[in-house]
């Protein structure tokens, strides 16, 4: 199976911040196609494309659409561009190299739950993102391309806890980026309390596509549950560490054996960590899994974000885990109770094994916080935050053991 380029076919052959460029490759053209079509309609053909969001969650976008309530005078269309998932960068290659597929399917989404006003909201770390797509919307609005919808540029501190959409809003309000409590969501009441429709960068740029295209061309790309294509980024000890776009069927080994190169130095395979720092480590008997969303989950995975981190034989995994685990108690917004003590405890109890001075008791009390961590967990944080953990122990406990003491 090869690599299939959808979103990034124009790559590096087109300026991204040019709306004439775009226009020439037969850009904005599903945003005309929409704006002709009634608005149940135009979200009933998203529904049928089966696209779903490309940031963690999975949900079918046309779905999220439906909630929101189409008499309501004020709408908001989020995209999330905080990519703080380290080793992820998908998101970061899509703006610059085809923006205006981005601000295109933000403005269908516009049309089809009636609203005129877009929110991008970027990590941090992206000063150069944050530049290149105020161009971009400036040229779209001197192309007359997006018509009455308007997109505002804001810029995050920093915060990984602002990928999660409401702890987002919260930070575009100007408030501290903490998640709210959900009932109600951000369909209902969502930026500065009106219904607001949140989704990835790459979900929003599979729409130009596919109202060109047509929903059935769309639903027979890839896995039947999951279709279309995904854009991965390769990272750890792997030939060529890059990205790629794939149909959602290709398998884990095609991935990284023969789009990734293999392992690189001649080393042997040992591991893999997919959906960025908070997705579970997957041992090579798995490795014939599809990358789709749900096939991933069906050995305990997640998709997530696309990112895929390899580690050869040489790695030691139980070290690698006690860094993840500082990551999260240092990202960690301390909020709930759960996940501000418990990657706080879980980064403590690794690093006790890590150093040759744990017991099996502690390992069964990493599993129980592990479980209290993913249940009680007011966001995708603290519930994520064991995965890595708890994988790790499945799968490679041989590691853990024979460190205890």
């Amino acid at each position: 199976m090869e690599e299939m380029r959808i979103l990034l076919k124009y790559a590096d052959q087109i300026n991204p911040e040019s709306a004439q460029d775009y226009i020439k490759v037969g850009g904005y053209k599903g945003l005309e196609k929409a704006r002709l079509m009634e608005k149940k309609a135009l979200i009933e053909e998203v529904k049928k494309s089966g696209l779903r969001g490309r940031g963690g969650a999975g949900f079918n976008a046309g779905m999220k659409w439906s909630f929101v309530p189409q008499d309501a005078p004020v709408k908001y269309v989020v995209c999330n561009l905080d990519e703080g998932e380290p080793g992820t960068y998908k998101d970061r290659i899509i703006c610059e190299k085809n923006a205006h597929a981005l601000l295109e399917g933000m403005a269908i989404c516009g049309a089809a739950i009636g609203s005129d006003q877009g929110y991008i909201y970027c990590r941090g770390e992206y000063p150069f993102i944050v530049k290149l797509l105020k161009n971009a919307v400036q040229s779209a609005k001197q192309a007359g391309a997006l018509g009455n919808f308007d997109i505002e540029v804001r810029m995050g501190a920093g915060a990984y806890v602002c990928g999660e959409e409401t702890a987002l809003i919260e930070s575009i309000e100007g408030h501290r980026g903490e998640p709210r409590f959900k009932p109600p969501f951000p369909g209902v009441a969502g930026l500065w309390g009106v219904p607001t429709v949140v989704n990835n960068v790459e979900t929003f740029a599979c729409l130009p596509y596919i109202l060109t295209n047509g929903a059935q061309w769309f639903a027979t790309i890839g896995a039947a549950k999951y279709p279309g294509t995904k854009v991965v980024t390769l990272t750890g000890d792997i030939v060529n560490a890059t990205y790629f776009e794939v149909p959602t069927n290709m398998t884990l080994r095609d991935v990284i054996f023969k789009l990734g190169g293999g392992i690189k130095n001649g080393k042997k395979f040992k591991a893999v960590q997919v959906g960025g720092t908070s997705g579970a480590f997957i041992p090579e008997e798995n490795l014939d899994t599809p990358i789709d969303f749900d096939s991933m989950g069906t050995i305990g995975a997640a998709l997530g974000s696309g990112a895929v981190l390899v580690l050869d034989e040489t790695r030691d995994i139980v070290d690698t885990v006690a860094r993840i685990t500082k990551f999260f108690e240092h990202e960690s917004c301390g909020k709930c109770n759960p996940c501000r003590e418990g990657t706080f405890r879980m980064r403590e109890m690794v690093q006790k094994v890590n150093e040759g001075k744990g017991t099996e008791r502690d390992l069964e009390s990493i599993l129980l916080l592990a479980r209290v961590m993913r249940r009680a967990s007011l966001c995708g944080l603290g519930q994520a935050a064991p995965i890595p953990v708890e994988s790790t122990i499945k799968h490679f406990k041989y590691e853990y053991m024979r460190k205890l003491i």
